[in-house]
């Protein structure tokens, strides 16, 4: 249950960050949303601290974060998909599935 609230708190800070992203482009409405997303996601980042260790659990909550920000911003924003961009993304996504499987 705690690794299931890990994947969340790092999905939820996707949906913070490009909330933060449409605040930046004039949209007020977003605001509440970046700090809804955010916020669940920073509670959500705590309870799964209870039992995964506290590096362990950040950094898979980062990685989950900086990957899939990357990729809404790709998917959304037109953003670079310059292949060493990528290839560090997934240096990042490989990472922090190495962080759970050897845990």
């Amino acid at each position: 249950m705690h690794w299931l609230a890990l994947v969340a708190a790092g999905l939820m800070e996707v949906i913070g960050v490009w909330n933060i992203k449409r605040l930046s482009e004039g949209n007020k409405g977003a605001l509440l949303f970046a700090f809804f997303t955010m916020g669940s996601s920073l509670l959500l980042l705590s309870y799964a601290l209870q039992t995964i260790p506290m590096g362990t659990g950040y950094a898979i909550w980062t990685g989950i974060g900086t990957v899939g920000t990357a990729i809404v911003g790709i998917i959304l924003y037109k953003d670079s998909t310059d292949v060493k961009r990528l290839a560090c993304i997934g240096l990042i996504l490989a990472s922090t599935m190495a962080l759970k499987i050897l845990g």
